[in-house]
């Protein structure tokens, strides 16, 4: 896939591969890397992908990017599961190639807002080799009743930071809480964060998430 890549300095050691929501592209969360604070120390490289164009039935059919199709305002209605694990291999052939580049899947964290959040959680949990971790903003775990059947042991107590905004007309809050509490019954280390937001990012929420990557991405493997 095309991408946009940032990288913190030289020779990283670690890479966050971030993916946008539906609609918008690579270039979207791009600008949040400086204003994570993370440490020149840490050098990190940054991979946003941008989605493939397909369209979207909850929009009318329109072409838009995005990582599947959204068939119904239920997302549970419906869900577009060959899409989402298109979506999956998609990913894992970007972690296969930050292998090649010396960066081991226990150094990347697969991080994504909304629908690019709900791919992030779907891949991370079923990926055959140790992640640092998964960032999911504002967003609900797919195919939940898929979950346990799928999910790799590899990946079992794989780090979570989800966070939502207590205002998201969007994806609700009470999807986020319900994924959330599925992947504690499952045993997975969820750090959970709510904002006084829609759905959207904050100043608040970005500082948590710089100090929740400089943990994972400094944690002894």
């Amino acid at each position: 896939m095309e991408a946009v890549e940032i990288t913190t300095g030289s020779n990283p050691s670690g890479t966050v591969i971030w993916l946008h929501g539906l609609g918008a592209d690579g270039h979207d969360f791009a600008p949040v890397v400086p204003e994570l604070g993370l440490p020149p120390q840490l050098a990190v490289r940054f991979i946003f992908p941008h989605a493939p164009l397909m369209p979207v039935t909850i929009n009318n059919g329109y072409v838009m990017p995005a990582w599947y199709d959204v068939r119904s305002l239920d997302l549970r209605q419906a869900e577009d599961e060959a899409g989402i694990r298109a979506s999956q291999l998609k990913v894992e052939a970007l972690i296969r190639h930050e292998a090649v580049r010396g960066i081991s899947a226990s150094r990347i964290v697969l991080a994504g807002f909304s629908q690019g959040g709900a791919i992030a959680l779907h891949t991370g949990l079923r990926h055959q080799a140790r992640l640092a971790g998964v960032l999911a903003l504002s967003t609900y775990l797919p195919l939940p009743l898929a979950l346990a059947a799928e999910t790799h042991p590899d990946n079992a107590g794989l780090p979570i930071f989800m966070a939502h905004g207590s205002a998201d007309n969007v994806i609700p809050l009470s999807q986020g809480i319900a994924s959330r509490n599925l992947l504690q019954e499952q045993g997975y280390k969820v750090v959970w964060r709510e904002y006084p937001m829609a759905h959207s990012v904050c100043p608040e929420e970005i500082a948590d998430i710089g100090q929740w990557l400089f943990q994972v991405l400094t944690a002894e493997q």
